[in-house]
């Protein structure tokens, strides 16, 4: 891993979210915040920041140096290193949330010798400074974008470590083995390089087993992460966006006896059983001169591509028409659920339904609960446990766990072959770097970067 240099200033920015709120809070961190929130900062018993106890708030106001006038009344804390979330001294001044007054601290305690902190500047300087892993620090912004309780759930148990103790036992087990390798390499003249060989694959087997078991749920935590995106396609007036709006329980698409009335696809989150589902209503898709209306079946078509599930929906008081049957062929391998809608319209004697078809009326409400239990089914196939601790949910570290699997199977093809032992462990040094590239143990200052600018400002 290269050289991280931190940076030596002191950083400072809002931690709230801009707009009217009861409170908002300037964060500062670094070497000189404590020395900044004391320029600003008056109490009423002239007790200064400096001699405040570490952790405890004060009751004061924000003076500015220049005009001597009050800006807002306040409550301030200082944490002093390494007992922050940066672990350097970190002042937090709580103010009015209003944007004026956050605004105008802030330019102050800018003025006063910080800068503005980068996006996710914060977070970065509690990685580089050891309080936390890299998967601890991209729990922050999961927890941030938790889109259902469970994805909330699973991204604080990755902030407290869990994942990382995971990954911890792997790397252990990695460096015992390039350890016993060692052996061999250093004192070739005790020739134990069978018994190498046949402890080094025991292990390996061992290791395999964990990252299998830890990519099997990665899918599931993909999915809390992400979500899943679902379209709902069929033809114009099947039904498609009163099946948003029950999903939704809200008004969200115009729902009209009119085809075509959705011209565009319409994007909405819902939470099924802490499953988040990303629901697309799209236009329906039909031959059309309308020219709005046809860039709308476009991307419909388009988006096919792009998601995970499709609901396809048909009227099923009507006969299937042209349309619907290469609807019904472009879908043949992809994952879908049938719904058919409006039995309310058929005779008693034509309201027997075959499977895969789901019988569904919008207008009595029957069958959604069917399709939310179905949904629900489709994504975890049977294969996920619900009951894990932790799960792999960042794309990235999933790619990683995929390098150090294929670096270990190498190691086992190497070792087959009776490739001496000196090869063998090179593939082992690449499973140990590609898995320390997951916690940042082995990871460059760009990658770093990149990771760090998706966060918002503040965090």
């Amino acid at each position: 891993m290269e050289v991280l240099l931190l940076n030596d200033d002191t950083i400072a920015a809002v931690a709230t979210g801009l707009g009217g709120a009861g409170i908002g809070i300037i964060r500062i961190s670094g070497k000189d915040a404590v020395d900044i929130g004391n320029a600003l900062f008056v109490n009423p018993k002239e007790k200064t920041l400096s001699e405040a106890l570490s952790h405890q708030l004060l009751y004061g106001r924000i003076i500015d140096p220049g005009t001597k006038k009050e800006v807002d009344e306040v409550l301030i804390s200082k944490m002093k290193a390494p007992h922050s979330y940066t672990a350097e001294d970190v002042v937090e001044i709580n103010c009015h949330g209003g944007i004026v007054p956050l605004r105008k601290i802030l330019s102050l305690v800018i003025k006063a010798g910080a800068r503005l902190a980068e996006p996710g500047e914060f977070t970065k300087r509690a990685f580089l400074n050891g309080r936390l892993d890299l998967t601890q620090a991209e729990s922050v912004m999961d927890i941030i974008n938790a889109k259902t309780e469970k994805s909330l759930e699973y991204s604080v148990a990755q902030l407290k470590g869990r994942l990382s103790q995971k990954l911890e036992e792997l790397d252990r087990a990695l460096v015992g083995i390039l350890a016993h390798m060692e052996v061999n390499i250093d004192y070739p003249e005790y020739d134990i390089e069978e018994i190498s060989y046949e402890f080094v694959n025991k292990e390996i087997h061992k290791l395999m087993k964990i990252i299998e078991g830890l990519l099997l749920v990665a899918q599931a935590g993909k999915i809390y992460r992400e979500g899943i995106t679902t379209a709902i396609l069929g033809e114009p007036n099947v039904g498609k966006s009163s099946l948003l709006n029950t999903l939704l329980m809200e008004d969200k698409a115009i729902v009209t006896e009119i085809p075509g009335t959705t011209r565009d696809t319409i994007e909405e989150y819902i939470n099924i059983q802490g499953i988040p589902f990303k629901i697309i209503d799209t236009a329906g898709i039909r031959e059309t001169d309308n020219l709005i209306e046809k860039i709308g079946v476009e991307k419909s078509k388009k988006l096919l591509s792009q998601t995970n599930l499709v609901i396809f929906m048909r009227d099923i008081s009507q006969a299937v028409s042209p349309g619907e049957k290469e609807l019904l062929e472009l879908l043949k391998n992809r994952k879908t659920i049938y719904i058919a809608n409006k039995t309310d319209a058929l005779k008693k004697e034509d309201c027997k339904i075959p499977e895969p078809w789901i019988p569904m009326s919008l207008l009595k409400e029957q069958g959604i609960e069917v399709l939310k239990n179905k949904m629900v089914n489709m994504v975890y196939d049977g294969t996920v446990n619900q009951d894990a601790d932790y799960l792999i949910t960042n794309t990235r570290h999933i790619q990683l766990l995929e390098k150090t699997k294929t670096s270990l199977e190498n190691a086992m093809v190497t070792m087959k072959t009776k490739m001496p032992i000196e090869l063998v462990s090179i593939d082992i040094m690449d499973a140990l770097e590609s898995l320390r590239g997951i916690t940042g143990k082995a990871v460059g200052i760009d990658i770093i970067n990149q990771i760090f600018k998706n966060f918002c400002i503040g965090k």
